[in-house]
C-alpha cells in the first residue's frame, strides 16, 4: 500500500537533529548540512531578508 497506512513506517526515522551551531532542529543529519544556518556548508550564516529568525543556541528541544 502507499496511502495513509504506510506513513505509520515513517515514525522511527531522524532527519534533522539540533545543529551546533544555532540550536534549531534543523541540521540534516545525512546530507551534514543545517536548513536554517548552513552549518556545514557555508561559514557564513545563511540569512534571507524574507525569512530571519534570531539565532539563538538557548532553544535545545529535549
Amino acid at each position: 500500500m502507499k496511502g495513509t497506512p504506510s506513513f505509520g513506517k515513517h515514525s522511527g526515522k531522524k532527519t534533522h537533529i539540533p545543529c551546533r551551531r544555532c540550536g534549531r532542529r534543523s541540521y540534516h543529519i545525512r546530507k551534514k548540512r543545517c536548513a536554517a544556518c548552513g552549518f556545514g556548508a557555508a561559514r557564513r550564516i545563511r540569512r534571507y531578508a524574507w525569512a530571519w529568525k534570531k539565532v539563538n543556541k538557548k532553544r535545545r528541544l529535549k
